[in-house]
């Protein structure tokens, strides 16, 4: 069975999650035009929790002719005060009811480690990670979402990048949490390169642990390089010289990526994250993705 491919706006992220000039809905309906059989969602999209709103939006998305395959979070489970690690735990359990609401069973949502703070040590935050995620697992096996962990590179609205933004961090992480049924990975690439790692090795080590991928692709300006996002720590969002691309034409080898994903069997969503240069790139970067599962899920 072909796998399926979904649309995340990140064009639209600050318009639709940070100043709110954009709603979630006016999203919805531009992403018609794209080929597409999903649409991901970031906890920041609602202006409600409420379940009419909700349901509001999943009405919203299928109506449009889209599932939900995940729901992006973004929790800090890294914390060193306490009570903000239960709030992220809190929130965290709230949006795997949000999922559930939106997607049904067996969709993902995702989990991050956390900020990586400067006084807070490598064992300790692998501990508060792993024992937070592990709160949030019972909620996950009573809604049946399953919690996907991104090797993530930084949230758009966090100060300091993830904790386990390397992969010998990540892998540990992973290693901590051995429930395989409603827990697993959240495959990014191109947040492996960012972090200086070979993104089909990282790959290779968690392949069958993935649930769910982010088919972005990036590259860096003329005459930025790699080095440079170290300067970058402690500021607010992305890195400026580090750009989104059109999938297929950045840093990613995706013909070793998908041909990884198919010798592990792979069977869960694709979703791309991409149009920082308008919605004519979303819609190159999904025909090349349409392509790569054609060759190698026929």
């Amino acid at each position: 069975m072909p796998l399926k491919l979904s649309a995340f706006p990140k064009c639209y992220l600050d318009k639709i999650a940070g100043e709110r000039s954009m709603s979630v809905f006016e999203w919805i309906e531009q992403a018609k035009q794209l080929d597409a059989d999903g649409l991901e969602m970031y906890e920041g999209f609602f202006t409600s929790l409420e379940p009419g709103y909700l349901d509001s939006v999943a009405e919203a998305i299928s109506g449009a002719g889209f599932a939900m395959p995940m729901l992006c979070c973004s929790p800090d489970f890294t914390n060193p005060d306490a009570d903000a690690r239960k709030r992220a735990i809190d929130h965290e359990i709230e949006m795997v009811q949000v999922t559930r609401r939106l997607g049904g069973t067996g969709t993902v949502c995702r989990v991050l480690s956390g900020q990586r703070y400067p006084d807070v040590s490598r064992q300790q935050g692998l501990e508060w990670a792993a024992e937070c995620i592990n709160t949030c697992l019972p909620a996950a096996r009573e809604t049946g979402v399953i919690l996907g962990l991104e090797n993530h590179y930084k949230d758009g609205f966090w100060k300091y990048p993830e904790f386990a933004q390397k992969k010998d961090v990540f892998l540990d992480l992973v290693a901590m949490i051995p429930d395989r049924t409603n827990f697993g990975v959240q495959y990014d690439p191109s947040n492996a390169v960012v972090a200086g790692d070979d993104p089909v090795e990282l790959l290779k080590a968690v392949a069958d642990r993935v649930v769910s991928m982010h088919a972005s692709d990036r590259y860096l300006e003329p005459g930025a390089t790699l080095d440079d996002l170290k300067q970058a720590d402690g500021t607010v969002g992305y890195f400026s010289k580090l750009k989104h691309g059109v999938t297929g034409k950045g840093l990613n080898d995706y013909d070793a990526i998908f041909s990884t994903l198919a010798a592990a069997n792979y069977r869960g969503w694709v979703s791309i994250e991409d149009g920082m240069n308008g919605m004519d790139e979303m819609a190159e970067s999904l025909a090349f993705l349409r392509r790569m599962v054609a060759k190698y899920f026929p």
